[in-house]
């Protein structure tokens, strides 16, 4: 009955373009709702993008490895009813004859670093990413043309350079520093006192670990940072999941871990202060009503995301786990969807993973605070008895609140981190599965 357009979904919230990976439907094709229509990528996350009604592909606006800003229009799609003669598409019609014009619409579209044209030899076509990459990575236009491509009629996909770029990093450092220097090709000298030998080897970031660092180094200078610190005994928290550990899986499906504990216990601090679920425009205090955690997720890569828990309030304990659960695998797998990297309001990582006691991290942009949690260690404790003080041996664990002192002050971080602690100290041990 109507034309629906398919926009470039945003992606998180310093990501402004995405490239398109594959379309898995063309032009012509039937759809239903969910169905994936094409696969793209950022500097974060891959994802499927998936159709939002059932209709048919009846026009696709940019052809696989383009660049395109998030909220373009990147295909459309007749519902049923609508009367419409597909129109060919560049991605899966006669792309040959058209590829240059394909390439100025994207380069007028979409502000692309680029090395420049002098530098690359012969007519061979490189996307935006792709002459982009080449220009970060310091690759000459001879380089760039040897690399053999696998995309259509030969081109140079993502894949491909970034292949090149790890097998060049990976040869030895002192091959490549002995090579002859071309005049075309300019080199930076290295840094005063670095010593180049066959013991060193030079790694270059990729581009999410840039991405990374640019993000930490905007919030140290964006945010002046704090962080209290609190001791917790989380006996009851430990002994409870211990003994319902396998009940919990056979009823509900799922693992119980304790960062569903975690994220419940802040859930309910953020309802009893919710002046730290906020985020700050110059002078404007945003409050925001919904309460989003993101958790912090170690990639196999080494690198890190954040895949956020929508609505977490809404949940209980098991519905809290299986979301957990879910996105954490989904991450490890590079497999979430772009709705689940972005709108965080409060951001949970869980140092004691890796063994460490506490750690003072660094706050997740937009938002103004972000929880580390310890690990879990026995240690002896006192405790008060109606008998008097006693020595015992007690779960005990660190938390650390690191938040923005432009709007959070050291009463209220302090006070909020302490109620974290309370509702885990005072976790109920006979609370029902």
């Amino acid at each position: 009955m109507a034309k629906v357009e398919l926009l470039m979904p945003k992606m998180g919230e310093s990501i402004i373009e995405a490239t398109i990976l594959k379309w898995i439907k063309n032009v012509g094709d039937k759809v239903a709702t969910d169905d994936t229509i094409l696969e793209i990528a950022t500097d974060k996350v891959d994802s499927e993008i998936p159709s939002p009604v059932d209709g048919t592909i009846v026009e696709i606006l940019y052809p696989e490895e383009s660049v395109v800003a998030v909220g373009k229009v990147i295909a459309i799609i007749a519902t049923e009813g609508e009367n419409v003669q597909p129109v060919a598409s560049p991605a899966v019609a006669d792309v040959a004859p058209k590829i240059e014009e394909v390439a100025k619409v994207i380069e007028a579209d979409i502000p692309v670093t680029s090395i420049s044209k002098e530098s690359i030899s012969g007519d061979r076509f490189y996307s935006p990413l792709v002459r982009s990459i080449a220009k970060e990575e310091k690759i000459s236009g001879d380089e760039l043309s040897k690399i053999a491509g696998t995309g259509a009629q030969g081109r140079v996909t993502k894949h491909d350079i970034l292949q090149y770029v790890a097998d060049r990093q990976n040869a030895p450092a002192s091959v490549v520093v002995q090579q002859p220097m071309r005049a075309s090709t300019p080199v930076a000298a290295p840094s005063e006192g670095i010593s180049f030998s066959g013991s060193t080897e030079i790694i270059e970031m990729d581009r999410m670990r840039k991405l990374i660092a640019d993000h930490m180094v905007m919030s140290k200078q964006t945010s002046p940072h704090v962080t209290s610190f609190v001791e917790s005994d989380v006996t009851n928290l430990v002994k409870w999941r211990e003994a319902n550990k396998r009940k919990f899986q056979d009823k509900y499906g799922t693992n119980i871990t304790f960062t569903p504990l975690f994220v419940d216990a802040v859930v309910k601090a953020i309802k009893d202060y919710p002046m730290v679920n906020v985020s700050l425009d110059g002078t404007k205090i945003i409050v925001k009503k919904d309460i989003n955690i993101g958790m912090a997720a170690a990639l196999p890569t080494g690198n890190l995301i954040v895949p956020v828990i929508k609505n977490a309030d809404m949940y209980n304990l098991a519905g809290l786990a299986k979301s957990v659960n879910d996105l954490a695998s989904r991450a490890r797998e590079n497999k979430l969807k772009p709705d689940e990297i972005k709108d965080g309001t409060f951001t949970i990582t869980n140092v004691g993973t890796f063994g460490n006691l506490m750690g003072t991290p660094i706050i997740n942009q937009p938002q103004v605070a972000i929880l580390a949690t310890g690990a879990i260690v026995k240690k002896p404790a006192v405790l008060e008895t109606e008998y008097g003080d006693v020595i015992a041996v007690r779960h005990m664990m660190f938390l650390s609140l690191s938040y923005d002192h432009r709007i959070v002050d050291g009463a209220l971080g302090g006070a909020f981190l302490k109620r974290i602690s309370d509702y885990l100290e005072k976790f109920d041990p006979n609370t029902l599965i």
